[in-house]
């Protein structure tokens, strides 16, 4: 429980600096849109092969079919990336006691651009090697590939942080972010536990707001009252991902800072740090 409370005071000390810079939101509004895009482009085929008569059989997939999957994953991560170390970039100026403009994100995160595309070229393959760990292995496989995803999940947690901060090349990076979480992976995972809790949790409130909302409007039998209540259920539901978003930036930002040795930086107070990081 006292790690718990350790991570969800990490949380407020991450909501506070986002609420200093409120722009920082931009950059998962972006990569939500261009992500958005790509899936669009990559499945669009898919649904107009189908409209054809064309049988698509995810549970044996064919050599091109993995091909085209490794290259939906390098562009999709290439962006997930790309605007997470705009993000985190920006948080870390913050952290400095600066005060960062959605510009400077953009220009930290294209001075890596190399970088970038070199470990979303790494992850891209993980991807397609443990999507066919799954298929090849059926039951087993997804355990495996389940176990192997969290931890690769867990061992790059840092890599973007490292990308931003010390522009390290893709392997240097990955090896950089398992040197600084061995002594802090266990507040690592709990400050992801935390995150998903506390958001899981607000997402379901949403939704039962929202849900009560509609039904309130259905009453009425106004079409505008029920498309009103969808439209403010969505907005609601994309602002909600916006923030968590943010804060996962500028928490993953301080818990780099904290285990390379640096000080926490505005918002964040050092004792309360060292309360939650300890050497394993």
């Amino acid at each position: 429980m006292g790690k718990f409370a350790r991570s969800w005071a990490l949380m407020k000390a991450s909501a506070s600096v986002l609420r200093s810079d409120k722009e920082l939101m931009v950059f998962p509004l972006f990569s939500a849109m261009a992500s958005l895009v790509v899936i669009g482009s990559f499945a669009l085929p898919i649904i107009l092969g189908a409209m054809h008569g064309q049988h698509f059989d995810q549970r044996r997939l064919e050599p091109i079919q993995y091909v085209l999957m490794g290259a939906f994953y390098l562009v999709q991560y290439t962006i997930i990336i790309f605007f997470n170390t705009a993000l985190i970039g920006a948080a870390m100026i913050r952290l400095d006691g600066g005060n960062p403009t959605v510009a400077d994100g953009f220009r930290i995160a294209w001075s890596r651009i190399g970088t970038i595309l070199g470990y979303a070229l790494i992850a891209a393959t993980v991807g397609v090697f443990l999507r066919a760990l799954q298929q090849r292995l059926g039951f087993i496989g997804r355990i495996v590939a389940g176990f192997l995803g969290l931890g690769w999940t867990v061992a790059t947690f840092l890599v973007v942080p490292v990308l931003a901060h010390e522009g390290l090349g893709p392997f240097k990076a990955l090896k950089r972010s398992v040197q600084l979480l061995r002594g802090t992976w266990g507040e690592n995972l709990i400050g992801n536990v935390g995150l998903g809790v506390v958001f899981g949790l607000g997402t379901f409130a949403v939704m039962l707001c929202g849900a009560g909302l509609i039904v309130g409007a259905s009453f009425t039998g106004s079409v505008t009252l029920i498309i009103a209540a969808i439209v403010a259920l969505v907005i609601a539901m994309v602002l909600l991902g916006l923030v968590q978003a943010a804060l996962h930036g500028i928490y993953s930002a301080a818990l780099y800072r904290y285990s390379n040795g640096e000080e926490p930086g505005t918002g964040f107070d050092r004792q309360m740090l060292e309360s939650a990081f300890r050497t394993k």
